[in-house]
């Protein structure tokens, strides 16, 4: 789910941005930077994979591994979570089928990923077994708009479908 956010944030640019109240405008991110919600002993902190577009799936795994121990222990540098633009939050390791998150100010999106679970799809007729996961966008309309967060999200709903992509 990383890599397909950062690949659909390189290629929808203007959703990868943060609001800045001061200047009263939408800020691009310099980089491609996914943040990963982690629930620590002190509360939500969200870490993020520098560069995530440039970066395959074992090292993003690797990465989220090395800031969730990292952020669990207090051990991460200011750097390492301050200053992105969107978050994943993952509820669906839990058992959880969707929910609403709730953006990080002064972050232009979070993505609520819910759990992937077996269900009857109906295709050509009949009714096929599938695994659906829920995702659900939040986004700071004065950063990203509905219709550039509709177009994120449906890059990142036509990689997921096609992992062949995300390589």
């Amino acid at each position: 789910v990383v890599r397909a956010c950062a690949l659909a944030l390189r290629d929808v640019p203007a959703c990868n941005a943060r609001w800045d109240a001061g200047a009263g405008a939408a800020v691009p991110n310099a980089g491609v930077d996914v943040s990963v919600a982690v629930a620590t002993d002190g509360g939500l902190i969200t870490p993020s994979v520098a560069g995530a577009d440039g970066k395959d799936r074992p090292a993003i795994a690797a990465d989220v591994r090395d800031l969730a121990g990292r952020a669990r222990d207090n051990k991460l540098k200011p750097e390492e979570f301050m200053g992105g633009s969107f978050t994943i939050s993952n509820l669906g390791m839990f058992g959880i089928d969707d929910f609403t998150a709730i953006i990080n100010p002064p972050e232009g999106a979070i993505l609520a990923v819910g759990a992937a679970v077996p269900r009857l799809v109906p295709m050509n007729g009949g009714f096929f077994p599938r695994t659906i996961m829920s995702l659900t966008l939040s986004s700071d309309h004065r950063a990203i708009d509905g219709m550039l967060a509709a177009r994120f999200l449906g890059r990142v709903k036509y990689l997921l479908e096609h992992p062949e992509r995300l390589t």
